[in-house]
Order: C-alpha cells, then sequence, then structure tokens
C-alpha cells in the first residue's frame, strides 16, 4: 500500500459540496500519482461516495488499486442508521460492489464500532465477514473506529487472525499521537495499522474546523495558534501535518481526502519533502496540555 492512501469520504460530499466530474478526476490523479489505497464506505453520504468513486473504478484495473470498504454503519434521510447483524452486513458488502463496479474487496472493515455491541462484533459481524472472505470476495477483515481501547478489546477477544487490519483515526497526527502506545500490541498480533485524518478533520489547517467538529473549544484554539505560528514563519501546517502523519514506517497507509487534483499533487509533494523536526516541536509545544485530547465520536 501506497504511504498516502485517498479518503473517498469527500466524494460523498461530506465535508462540503463538490463537482462531480472533477472528484472522478481527482480518483484519476490519485492513481496515476502512485496513490494506490484507496478506501470509502456505504455511509459516506449515505451511498453516494461509493456511486461516484464506481464511476472512475470502472474504467481502472483493480490491480491498480487496493480498495476497502465497510459495513455496519449506514444512513438514510439525513439520519444515522447502524446495523451489525449478519444478514445485513453480508447484504451490504454486495450492495457496495454493485455502486463501486468490483468483484470483490480487498480490504472490509467493520465500521465504528464503538456504535456497536463489542460482543456482537466479535460473536457475529466479524464471523460473517470471514465467510465473505472464504468465498473470495473479501481478501482481509478488519474493524475501524476512533476509540483505540475498542480495537484492542476486539482483537483480544476474538481468535488470532479474525481481526486482520485496522484503520483509526485523528491519533496520529501533530495534536495527537496516541496511536504511538498502541503499536506494540498491533505488531505483536500481525494486525495492520492504517490512519486517517492527517489534519485532525480540520484542526491542523489555517482554515479551521468547520462547525460540526467536536473537539472541545480549548484544542481548537491550541490548534488555531499552532497554525498561525505556522504561516508567520512561512510553513503552512498542513504542510507540516501531513508530512508527520506519514512519518512512522509502522503506519502502511494514511487516509487523506480531496475532490480536487491540484490539493492531491499539492500534498504529494508535501510528504516528498523532508520535514522540519524543530518545527514539529514547536508546534506541539504551542498546543501544549491540549496534546491528546480527544472527543466522542458522532
Amino acid at each position: 500500500m501506497s504511504k498516502l492512501g485517498f479518503g473517498a469520504s469527500s466524494l460523498g460530499g461530506v465535508f462540503h459540496d463538490f463537482d462531480e466530474k472533477r472528484g472522478i478526476d481527482a480518483v484519476f490523479t490519485a492513481i496515476d500519482e502512485g496513490i494506490n489505497y484507496i478506501d470509502v464506505s456505504p455511509y459516506y453520504g449515505y451511498y453516494k461516495a461509493e456511486t461516484v468513486l464506481g464511476k472512475a473504478l470502472k474504467d481502472i484495473p483493480h490491480e491498480k488499486f487496493v480498495l476497502s470498504t465497510k459495513v455496519g454503519r449506514y444512513g438514510e434521510d439525513g439520519h444515522n442508521t447502524w446495523d451489525y447483524s449478519a444478514e445485513r452486513v453480508k447484504r451490504s458488502i454486495y450492495e457496495s460492489m454493485e455502486r463501486l463496479h468490483v468483484d470483490f474487496v480487498d480490504i472490509l472493515y467493520v465500521h465504528d464500532i464503538e456504535f456497536a455491541d463489542l460482543q456482537q462484533i466479535a460473536d457475529e459481524t466479524l464471523p460473517a465477514l470471514h465467510e465473505l472472505k472464504q468465498k473470495g470476495i473479501v481478501k482481509h477483515v478488519g474493524c475501524t473506529d476512533l476509540q483505540l481501547e475498542n480495537l484492542q478489546w476486539i482483537i483480544e477477544y476474538t481468535e488470532p487472525g479474525t481481526v486482520e487490519c485496522l484503520l483509526n483515526f485523528c491519533h496520529y497526527c501533530l495534536c495527537d499521537d496516541k496511536l504511538v502506545d498502541f503499536f506494540d500490541f498491533f505488531e505483536q498480533h500481525n494486525v495492520g495499522v492504517t490512519s486517517a485524518s492527517p489534519f485532525s478533520m480540520g484542526l491542523l489547517t489555517e482554515r479551521g474546523v468547520p462547525a460540526w467538529h467536536p473537539a472541545p473549544k480549548p484544542l481548537v484554539k491550541a490548534c488555531e495558534q499552532a497554525a498561525a505560528y505556522c504561516k508567520e514563519v512561512g510553513y503552512p501546517i498542513e504542510k507540516l501535518a501531513m508530512q508527520f502523519a506519514v512519518s512512522n514506517p509502522r503506519i502502511a497507509s494514511t487516509v487523506f481526502s480531496t475532490t480536487r487534483a491540484d490539493n492531491l499533487k499539492k500534498n504529494i509533494a508535501y510528504v516528498n519533502e523532508p520535514i522540519d523536526w524543530e518545527l514539529v516541536a514547536k508546534v506541539r509545544e504551542i498546543i501544549g496540555d491540549q496534546q491528546r485530547v480527544s472527543w466522542a465520536n458522532t
């Protein structure tokens, strides 16, 4: 997997409206620029992200990309819905493959397991996904969550090899590197680690957080101060955040989302430049006691 992954959540209009053709062009650009990992979910845009991504993937040979999608979290008419039952998750992947124009998925994640009964995930959901793996529909099975403790629990309370990989977000970035504390555990259990949201859902940007961001106000303020300092010294915080997020070789790939080819190329250029570790230290000093302050998933 490429160290930078393409997150297709933006193709669902999750963050803001976008031009669909431009979003499809961004997918082609990602492949052309050497990004081979693409992550999506039926939840993003309530099926829209998978639908738009599928319009691009139908014209790209599958051997050029590693594709992950998810089961368990959905939405209808602007409302979140969850269903982690074996019957629903097995039906869900077939629906996703139809939207994505693929006949198998490389990685199938159980989406945001903190919204579920973890015992049901262990006893029902994951075994259902392994049935799909035996049929060749799914190559690898994993889980996603904001809460690292839930990911640890599900690995501990299932048979070895049940959880092959995981996707965690907002825990390997300039303002929160909690994922570091769990690397040894995941590696001891042969679980591959991917990370997402190098900008911590907008905290680590000059533009700042969207209105819906769940971060507490002191953390938002600290990140705003860090962004202002980076701007003052002529080193965009987005550049530093992206470079930091991909700097750890224990993370297989780091996912970020965009619908613009030019933005994609800019971030690829960022990660190909050496990082300023002195500036990293200064930014973390500015963030101060707000380091590792997290929030509940929404």
